[in-house]
């Protein structure tokens, strides 16, 4: 009789449910997926949360395979050498092979009066502190969102269609992401909303009071309620359990996401860090990254060489509102193009999207190992190349692999 394997996965959001139901392809492998929170977060609604119009919980049995075990709990500590992790709660879960899927949530704010009066928006608790905030807050208070990447586009879409004043400070450019033709679409839909939208180098926010946003021209903007979407920064456990980290803190791998410091821990989604060249953090990625580190860890109990990550893009999709969205095309190394959709074909993709995250996971937990993803980016090769042309060969260098 086969051996069993026990794998854990920290972390059950988009890239730590996909990865936790291929795993149970084998019945000889036993996997606990470990999570603060007993449910779900449709993450990418969460500017919904913030307008009202959406709760984003999902039952862990919509979307996960029953042969998964879930343990509600936070890991304190990766012990690499013992192949155990520390829980909050007090003992441990030993494991065979780990699956680092620990996301990401608000970065470290660093403007002065920011984490007294600003309100990040990343995690499901603030989120809903945030709503109730504005409950309490008069319908004419003065709102600013401060960031202009999606989540803060379509927090200031969501919060001016329900009728609230809101001028959307965006430090740069209004969605760095974007095609200037894009963007100026994407400005004048907000403009119709009532968004005014403060851009350039004058716009970056210096200081957060009770009552104001200041910003680097010298410019004070009334603000009853400030909220912050500038940035994502992922939690310091890989750092905590001494493991290799990028700048950030995401868990530096080769590309088949498996650490550089331990051939038993493999890493996926926003906290991955794949040759020191991450992909963009985002649902579209999260997916195929959960995917390809479980069949990482099962090629590995297989004796078989993991395959190297081959992950591209289609794009951004942006919703402005409940009735409107903008889908910005990309290249498949994810450079934005100059097309885009809009009108009620863009709303209906943005609609199909959340369905289809969710729809994506169910189908992998009734038949795992049954994910594809169409999008490939054959130019992350030459990034490697150039890469490794430039750098000298260090212990990261001596793990990548494009083969």
């Amino acid at each position: 009789m086969a051996e069993n394997t026990d794998v854990v996965v920290i972390g059950g959001g988009y890239a730590g449910v996909m990865a936790a139901n291929r795993l149970t392809q084998r019945d000889d492998v036993t996997v606990t997926l470990i999570n603060p929170r007993p449910v779900f977060v449709h993450r990418i609604r969460l500017h919904q949360v913030v307008g009202g119009s959406h709760d984003v919980v999902v039952d862990y049995r919509e979307v996960l395979a029953k042969g998964v075990r879930l343990v509600v709990d936070t890991v304190t500590r990766i012990d690499a050498a013992e192949h155990s992790v520390e829980l909050a709660a007090g003992g441990t879960v030993g494991y065979d092979y780990l699956i680092y899927a620990v996301g990401s949530g608000s970065a470290d704010l660093g403007v002065p009066g920011a984490a007294e009066f600003a309100y990040p928006i990343a995690a499901l608790e603030e989120a809903r502190r945030l709503r109730s905030v504005l409950d309490d807050a008069p319908a004419t208070a003065a709102v600013t969102v401060v960031g202009a990447g999606a989540l803060g586009i379509e927090a200031a879409a969501e919060l001016a269609e329900a009728g609230r004043t809101v001028t959307l400070v965006c430090g740069e450019v209004l969605g760095p992401y974007l095609h200037p033709r894009v963007r100026r679409s994407i400005a004048k839909q907000l403009g119709k909303l009532g968004v005014t939208v403060l851009e350039g180098p004058d716009t970056k926010v210096t200081a957060v009071t009770r009552d104001a946003v200041r910003l680097s021209g010298g410019r004070e903007l009334p603000s009853r309620v400030t909220v912050w979407t500038a940035g994502f920064g992922v939690p310091d456990l890989a750092v905590r359990s001494g493991l290799s980290t990028d700048a950030l803190g995401r868990l530096l791998t080769d590309e088949t996401l498996t650490s550089v410091d331990d051939a038993r821990i493999v890493a996926a989604g926003d906290s991955a860090a794949p040759s020191d060249l991450p992909l963009r953090m985002s649902c579209q990625a999260a997916g195929p990254l959960g995917a390809h580190a479980a069949d990482t860890v099962l090629s590995r109990i297989a004796g078989e060489q993991p395959a190297s990550i081959q992950v591209g893009f289609f794009g951004l999709c942006v919703s402005l509102g409940r009735r409107a969205a903008t889908v910005q095309l990309a290249s498949k190394d994810d450079t934005a193009n100059r097309f885009s959709i809009s009108g009620r074909l863009a709303v209906k993709i943005k609609e199909s999207s959340y369905k289809g995250l969710l729809k994506h996971l169910a189908d992998e937990a009734r038949k795992p190992g049954s994910h594809t993803w169409p999008f490939k980016d054959d130019k992350r090769r030459q990034l490697l190349r150039a890469k490794r042309a430039e750098a000298p060969v260090t212990r990261t260098a001596r793990h990548l692999t494009d083969s």
